[in-house]
């Protein structure tokens, strides 16, 4: 192996990345820095794509008041329906992410949607930023209000922001896939075990 293929193995740290990230729902009103939405927009760039299409666009929205016309447009945690975060909480970003239908139809760019957003949610926990990725979104209403061409569907939006909780996993009983908040307001979320998900 070539001593620069050696070292960028020995550098990686994908793995701590991986084990240390949380689905963050509440953020420190901190603004971010452009040039680390830039960074994590190009990590999405990067990513694996069906046939190398790359149907996928993103915008960021930071702006204040744009912020505060979007959040209603979303939902927050689908096992804790009556929660919402806090004025105080809210994120200070959102990348969306569109799909361009003259490229690519919209339901067949899920695997797509999920590489990028996946690569934006490492790159955003290198940087020190938490993040959220919401589904549960009004998509319609979303695009009328940034203005969004005809031809570019809202797909996903990720919520950003550094973050004002933490979050722990612990081994999964019962089958029981429901997360919760502990007494602090830090997130608890439940997983399988290895042993569980390795078919012999």
């Amino acid at each position: 192996m070539p001593r620069e293929a050696a070292e960028w193995r020995i550098n990686m740290n994908v793995y701590e990345a991986i084990t240390a990230r949380r689905t963050i729902r509440k953020f420190r009103q901190e603004p971010l820095q452009h040039y680390d939405l830039i960074k994590i927009i190009d990590c999405a760039r990067l990513a694996p794509f069906g046939a190398n299409l790359q149907p996928l666009k993103y915008m960021i929205i930071d702006d204040k008041a744009a912020l505060e016309k979007i959040y209603p447009m979303t939902k927050w945690a689908g096992y804790l329906p009556a929660w919402q975060p806090a004025e105080n909480e809210r994120p200070t970003a959102y990348i969306a992410v569109l799909n361009d239908t003259s490229i690519k139809p919209t339901e067949k760019s899920e695997c797509d949607s999920g590489a990028a957003i996946m690569s934006m949610i490492l790159e955003a926990q290198e940087l020190g930023i938490g993040s959220c990725w919401l589904g549960a979104i009004d998509r319609q209403g979303i695009k009328k209000l940034l203005g969004i061409e005809d031809k570019l569907d809202v797909v996903y939006l990720l919520a950003l922001g550094y973050p004002a909780q933490e979050g722990d996993v612990f081994e999964m009983r019962d089958d029981d896939v429901h997360y919760y908040f502990d007494d602090e307001g830090n997130v608890c979320v439940p997983k399988r075990k290895i042993s569980d998900i390795i078919v012999k």
